[in-house]
């Protein structure tokens, strides 16, 4: 046989499409190409899978070899494409049998000694294949097998409907495939590996019970935050916490997570299994870095936050045009990158943690008057942040300094830990999914008008407030959800004036 199929799966930006390797060997000058628009790192496999296959004990043949990965349209990159090319041409060689390669897929870089070195993308393409198989045959008698680098496995074997395999070398999965490996190569078990990673706990934070508070009213709904305050106030502590009392993560969002995570340049292992990712990027990030972009198309940081957290810490500090990129993103949880030729659409369903100081110098309104900026350096200061941008951010808090009584009774002071936190924005986000099947954060206005309808007292306050501080619509909207996530915290049907009075506290404006 001179024609040999082998299923494998390219990694784009956020998703693994398959891709078919056909081997043909033909008659001569001895020669091998590799067509359907390789990388550099693709064309190098030729000289990885000859050595590959001459040290595993195998003949390369002497022929015209040519490698066609189609759908030719489809940039190829990643060295993962020498396991499948290497399979194509023992088969095409009838050096394997081609029954061994039916209904299976395979990626893998080989080294020259012919082992198989552990790759990224592995669960995207675990995930790819089985949106696949569920897509041809909805209950399949027998899962998918995919075959892939001993290191790799573990991670693939997360994803139900999958039998993943791996392989320590070429030689070993040849011989599992001709049926000759006894024992054989067996598939690995999912590994539940919930919350692995030990987060920090709430119960280190030192006093700073309003600032508690609105975080917890955050995780509960889901809302963006901005807390403004001092140098050392626990603006940091306070946002790195929050992934602690966040609910645990779905299926559906730990594969759509994970799924992003495995195809960048991150990488994705085992212990990251329904662990909501936190992306603190550096304020000197680039607008290309935190929403994405390249050619072609790469995801950014709001990207890789997706079902998780983002953290802006010194957020005036960004590039203003970086931020202002954010602005469509962050309400509707997708950024959609145009090029001439290529158009990608990401998700971006991140929760935005921000901090920043009250005034350049960061002591504004401190009572020992260490503050020496004038009103002007400040409301420059503040006008490096847009109006439309904060607009769409729920929470404005203020995070005052810890008093020298506060530090001496550290000791003496005990705090709430994340787990009993934890507990209530569970309770609360509940009562949300069973209302309206998704968090308070992403309602919609004639959602809000079913939904967060407050009593006579808290519409008076709500209209007063608004007219006080001149809210434009999409803020009044805000307090209304935000509103509405404190009432769920309270376990209450109805909205009342407490309920409004609190939402207002965190639109309070502070410049």
């Amino acid at each position: 046989m001179s024609l040999a199929v082998v299923h494998s799966r390219a990694l784009t930006a956020a998703s693994a499409p398959e891709v078919t390797v056909e081997v043909h060997l033909a008659n001569g000058l001895p020669s091998f190409s590799i067509v359907g628009l390789p990388e550099l790192e693709v064309r190098e496999s030729r000289e990885r899978v000859r050595a590959a296959l001459q040290n595993s004990g195998f003949t390369f043949p002497v022929r015209r070899i040519t490698v066609n990965l189609a759908p030719a349209d489809l940039p190829k990159q990643s060295g993962h494409f020498d396991l499948p090319i290497a399979l194509g041409i023992l088969v095409a060689s009838e050096q394997l049998p081609a029954a061994a390669l039916h209904t299976h897929e395979f990626a893998g870089e080989l080294s020259l000694t012919g082992a198989l070195r552990p790759m990224r993308g592995a669960f995207a393409m675990a995930c790819g294949l089985a949106a696949q198989a569920a897509k041809a045959n909805p209950s399949p008698a027998t899962p998918v097998h995919l075959y892939l680098p001993l290191g790799c496995a573990a991670e693939a074997a997360l994803v139900p409907t999958i039998a993943a395999f791996g392989a320590a070398d070429l030689r070993t999965l040849c011989t599992h495939l001709a049926g000759l490996l006894s024992p054989p190569l067996l598939p690995f078990k999912p590994v539940e590996a919930i919350y692995s990673a030990i987060l920090p706990d709430m119960a280190d934070i030192i006093g700073q019970s309003a600032a508690r508070r609105a975080l917890e009213v955050a995780a509960a709904g889901a809302h963006h935050i901005l807390m403004i305050g001092p140098p050392g106030s626990g603006k940091s502590m306070l946002a790195t916490r929050l992934a602690s009392i966040l609910p645990p993560m779905s299926n559906q969002e730990a594969l759509a997570s994970a799924a992003l995570l495995s195809a960048s340049s991150l990488g994705f292992t085992p212990a990251q299994w329904r662990c909501r990712p936190f992306r603190a990027p550096h304020h000197s990030a680039t607008a290309t870095a935190l929403v994405g972009g390249g050619n072609p198309p790469r995801p950014g940081e709001i990207t890789l936050a997706h079902h998780g957290v983002l953290f802006l810490d010194e957020l005036p500090e960004f590039n203003r045009c970086a931020l202002e990129m954010l602005r469509e993103p962050l309400e509707t949880c997708s950024i959609t990158l145009s090029r001439a030729s290529h158009q990608a659409e990401f998700p971006a369903a991140c929760q935005l943690v921000a901090a920043m100081n009250p005034c350049p110098c960061g002591w504004l309104g401190d009572p020992n008057g260490r503050c020496h900026c004038s009103p002007e350096n400040t409301a420059r200061y503040w006008r490096k942040l847009s109006g439309p941008l904060l607009d769409r951010i729920d929470l404005h808090i203020e995070v005052p300094a810890l008093t020298p009584a506060e530090l001496a009774e550290r000791t003496t002071l005990s705090s709430e830990a994340s787990a009993t936190v934890a507990a209530r924005v569970v309770a609360a986000r509940s009562r949300q999914l069973t209302r309206q099947q998704q968090p308070n954060r992403f309602l919609s206005g004639r959602e809000i008008d079913a939904l967060c309808r407050p009593d006579h007292a808290g519409e008076t306050l709500l209209r007063s407030a608004s007219s006080r501080f001149g809210w434009s619509t999409r803020t009044y909207y805000s307090a209304l959800k935000v509103a509405r996530t404190i009432a769920d915290l309270a376990d209450v049907k109805m909205l009342d004036a407490s309920h409004i009075a609190e939402a207002i506290q965190y639109r309070r404006v502070f410049k």
